[in-house]
């Protein structure tokens, strides 16, 4: 059988690899138009950063290895201009003509560079391959860089800017959104966006780029912002252009369309990576979600369905992580944007945790968030913190991926020693909170408004003297049984103490002691901090 795969990226070289794994006898060739294969793409901005300092680490398996151990040839250099399906064929910037019985089309995405006045006066750089970090590094050397601007505030734009910092360059980010990293709600990327202040990083938010002039940046708000080079991560576009006269459908920007097996409208014309529309795990319409996950596990499906050992691919959760300093977020599913656009009704818990006992030395705080319905079903989660980020979103991953409910988040039995975690983890913990809320036992709070309502403030009395909302009354939580007389019956009391569950304990005693409305401030005074 003869295989042709178009692109030696992580979904094209995860397919060739697994493919010759289960046949030994087939002719594969990967198609590259670069020169580069197998890069360790995500690693880029730290490679800029001299965090990764040895440039061999860049290369993830060389042409060599896949020559030698895998047998397979890779033509790097080698641009596909068109395909045609009907002749079974490929055609080259070279001239060259490809036959094949089965073709891999992985030609990822591609960075968009916006048309902006004046973007010759300024050298501006893009990160997609690693020849694109060299020329960064390069020049950040030869030209003794002091300013730096990141137009973009993705995953890529903001971990430049980090090690643009970490470079000892004065860094600026401009984002066109209200908010970077826009996977995450509002409230959870507010902290990340302090931490990369408070390291000297200057945000533009809501803001776009108007005009480069030789000195820097004009915003379209007026303000400028000096640079001495500009790297411009604003997003990608499906890499697809050699596709428009082959009769391979595509959406209307551009990713290709196919099903469940990864197939397009031939039946043996594949796509996986960063080109293909993948149906959202949560909304199931049909989006483009750029990651290497999905691309790798896309890439080995296709081999094992050519190979004859057919399943599907069941959607893209979207689950990612990002590092800001010593911060750590991560998601999964839907946000609250997400869902309110597809029109899918949620409701909302956020706890704040410890990363691991609080008695063991070190313990951080971590903030926890779940989207779910009122069935329990759950549509989305998010957490930032120092520590155990990570592993609480893969656990609420993993449940959601095997259809889970909030129950399951309550029942997961989790490694504990005081160390890596509580007895009643964090999962537990948001678990226990939401069937808390579905059973009736509490209403939870999440604002900044408290008009017309009591704000009753349970922590001891030396928080309350140093920090309060304004307004608010201060009865010690294990005060409140003895002094339920100071408390009005006819307005909403909302009770928050430090990080929710004192809270949650006090509005139990008033709801049994006949207050009617009363409301638990979630996440508690951690959470509303992150908030203002």
């Amino acid at each position: 059988m003869n295989i042709l795969i178009i692109g030696g990226g992580a979904g094209g070289s995860s397919c060739a690899a697994r493919l010759r794994r289960l046949d030994n006898s087939a002719d594969i060739i990967i198609l590259e138009k670069t020169k580069e294969t197998s890069i360790a793409s995500c690693g880029l901005p730290y490679y800029i950063g001299n965090v990764i300092a040895d440039r061999g680490k860049m290369q993830v398996a060389s042409a060599e290895l896949f020559d030698k151990l895998f047998d397979i040839q890779i033509k790097t250099g080698c641009e596909v201009t068109a395909v045609n399906p009907e002749k079974k064929t490929v055609t080259t910037a070279q001239g060259e003509e490809y036959s094949y019985d089965k073709l891999v089309i992985a030609s990822g995405a591609k960075p968009f560079v916006p048309p902006v006045n004046g973007l010759e006066k300024l050298p501006y750089f893009v990160v997609k391959h690693l020849s694109d970090a060299d020329e960064i590094k390069e020049f950040i050397k030869n030209n003794a860089i002091k300013d730096a601007v990141v137009v973009g505030g993705g995953f890529i734009g903001v971990e430049v800017a980090e090690n643009l910092n970490h470079l000892g360059i004065k860094t600026s980010l401009v984002e066109l959104a209200d908010q970077i990293l826009m996977p995450l709600d509002n409230d959870m990327v507010r902290p990340v966006q302090k931490k990369m202040k408070d390291n000297g990083i200057e945000l533009y938010l809501a803001d776009g780029l108007k005009e480069i002039t030789e000195d820097g940046l004009i915003l379209n708000s007026g303000k400028t912002v000096k640079a001495g080079m500009i790297v411009l991560a604003i997003g990608v576009r499906p890499d697809t252009d050699f596709l428009k006269q082959s009769g391979i459908k595509l959406t209307e920007r551009g990713s290709i369309l196919t099903n469940e097996f990864m197939q397009t409208n031939f039946d043996d014309i594949y796509a996986c990576g960063d080109n293909v529309a993948v149906k959202d795990f949560v909304s199931n319409q049909t989006v483009m979600i750029a990651l290497a996950g999905p691309a790798n596990r896309q890439g080995r499906l296709i081999a094992d369905h050519i190979a004859g050992k057919p399943y599907p691919y069941t959607a893209t959760q979207g689950t990612g992580i990002v590092k800001v300093f010593d911060l750590t977020a991560a998601f999964t599913g839907n946000n609250e944007k997400q869902l309110q656009r597809a029109n899918i009704p949620y409701e909302k818990m956020v706890i704040t945790a410890a990363s691991h006992a609080g008695y063991y030395p070190d313990a951080q705080e971590l903030t926890l968030k779940v989207l779910y319905n009122k069935e329990g079903k759950i549509l989305g989660a998010q957490a930032v913190g120092t520590q155990g980020v990570d592993k609480r979103i893969d656990v609420i991953a993993t449940v959601m991926r095997l259809n889970g409910t909030t129950k399951d988040l309550r029942d997961a039995e989790l490694c504990y020693a005081p160390p890596y975690s509580s007895a009643k983890d964090p999962v537990n913990i948001m678990g226990m909170a939401i069937e808390n809320v579905r059973d009736g036992l509490v209403d939870p709070y999440f604002g900044t408004d408290f008009k017309d309502m009591f704000v009753l403030d349970v922590r001891p009395p030396e928080m309350y003297q140093a920090e309060h909302i304004d307004g608010a009354v201060n009865i010690p939580g294990a005060q409140v049984r003895k002094r339920l007389n100071e408390l009005p019956k006819d307005k909403t009391i909302m009770v928050h103490c430090v990080k929710g569950y004192t809270s949650y304990v006090v509005a139990r005693i008033l709801m049994q002691n006949g207050f009617k409305n009363v409301l638990s401030y979630a996440g508690g005074w951690s959470y509303y901090k992150k908030q203002k």
